[in-house]
C-alpha cells in the first residue's frame, strides 16, 4: 500500500521510529533506529512495507529499496516473521547473509535471534539463487551512515540506547554481557555501537 514515506524523523527508540509527514507522525519498526537521527527540518525518505495480518497490522521501514526487498524475501520463509527479518538485517553486513546462504552456512544462520536449523535450512532452500537481483546495490550502500557529520555522541548513554536495542531484536543479558569489556573501551555513536556488537555477536 505504502512504498515509502518523506518526512521528517521526529522521534527514535530502540524498537521503532516516528516519522512526520502532512502532519501525520507514522510509527515506523526498522532494522536499526538509530541509524536515523531525529531532526527539526531535514526530510529523509523511508521505504516501507505494510505488514497486515489478522492480528496484527505495522510499518517497517528501510533506508533503501534494496533492504526493503531483501527484508521481502526474508519474510517469503516459512518460520521467519518481521521481527526475525529486522534482527538479520540489522547485522550490518547482509552481504554475509547472503553468502552463507548460497553457500548452505547454517552455522553461521543460526546465530541470528530466532534463527534454529530448521529456520536455517529453510532459508537456504527458499533463497538460495534468489537474491541475485538484491545483493549488489546491498553490499555498496545498504548501510551506510546518513549523517557523516554527526558528532559522536556521549558514550554512556549511547551504550546504554545500544543495549536496548540489542534486547529488541532478541539477543539474551547474557550474550550481550559478554561483548560489554570491549564496547566499554569505545567512544561512539549508538548506531556504531549497534553495528560492532552484533558483528561480535556474529562471530
Amino acid at each position: 500500500m505504502f512504498d515509502y514515506i518523506k518526512g521528517i524523523i521526529t522521534y527514535v527508540n530502540p524498537e521503532y521510529i516516528v516519522v512526520e509527514s502532512h502532519e501525520i507522525g507514522y510509527q515506523v519498526f526498522t532494522p536499526n533506529p538509530y541509524a536515523f537521527h531525529v531532526s527539526d527540518t531535514e526530510k529523509k525518505t523511508v521505504y516501507t512495507h505494510h505488514y497486515v495480518r489478522e492480528d496484527a497490522m505495522a510499518l517497517y521501514g528501510f533506508r533503501s529499496r534494496e533492504e526493503k526487498g531483501l527484508f521481502n524475501k526474508l519474510l517469503s520463509v516459512s518460520g521467519i516473521g518481521p521481527k526475525g527479518a529486522l534482527a538479520i538485517l540489522a547485522s550490518g553486513d547482509p552481504g554475509q547473509v547472503v553468502q552463507a546462504i548460497e553457500e548452505e552456512d547454517e552455522k553461521f544462520l543460526v546465530k541470528f535471534p530466532g534463527v534454529g536449523k530448521k529456520t536455517a535450512r529453510q532459508m537456504i532452500l527458499d533463497l538460495k539463487g534468489k537474491l541475485h537481483d538484491v545483493v549488489p546495490d546491498v553490499m555498496s550502500g545498504l548501510f551506510a551512515d546518513f549523517d557523516q557529520q554527526e558528532a559522536v555522541a556521549k558514550a554512556p548513554e549511547a551504550l546504554d540506547e545500544a543495549v536496548e536495542a540489542l534486547k529488541v531484536l532478541g539477543y539474551a543479558e547474557k550474550e550481550i554481557k559478554k561483548i560489554m569489556p570491549d564496547l566499554e573501551k569505545q567512544s561512539l555513536t549508538t548506531d556504531q555501537y549497534i553495528k560492532a556488537a552484533l558483528q561480535k555477536l556474529l562471530k
